[in-house]
């Protein structure tokens, strides 16, 4: 099933990680929000993917996230869909937090498709209530 996700991802401890060609960015200890499409081949698959990364089931790293998600600080904490809903952008812009300058929107004009966000709750809330109005 195609579709939009958000990717939940709690970082332990502050860390330096190198993002593929985008080089070594600073991550403060805290909470992102990670707005991915899954419109590619699979579909959904790629948040199955994402998850077997973060448990250390795989190595090889595709995207900006990934970089992340493969540190051992880093947990992914929720994954929540939007089955059939084209919303990357959108929820890049909606949901709270600051955006993470040039991770994970290299296919297309915005500034980032990774957050860092202000408050755990306040970010799943936010997530889940886009949802409801994708899903009803």
């Amino acid at each position: 099933m195609p579709g939009t996700y958000v990717l939940v991802v709690d970082l332990a401890g502050s860390a330096t990680i190198t993002v593929g060609a985008l080089g070594d960015r600073e991550f403060d200890a805290g909470t992102y929000a990670y707005a991915g499409s899954a419109f590619g081949p699979g579909g959904f698959s790629r948040v199955d993917r994402h998850r077997e990364l973060a448990a250390g089931e795989r190595d090889a790293r595709h995207w900006h996230i990934d970089y992340l998600l493969g540190h051992p600080a880093a947990s992914l904490a929720e994954a929540i869909t939007y089955p059939d809903a084209d919303l990357e952008c959108h929820l890049a812009d909606a949901l709270p937090g600051e955006r993470v300058p040039g991770v994970g929107a290299s296919d297309c004009d915005c500034a980032a498709h990774l957050l860092a966000a202000p408050d755990r709750e306040a970010l799943l809330t936010a997530a889940r209530a886009e949802r409801e109005c994708v899903v009803g």
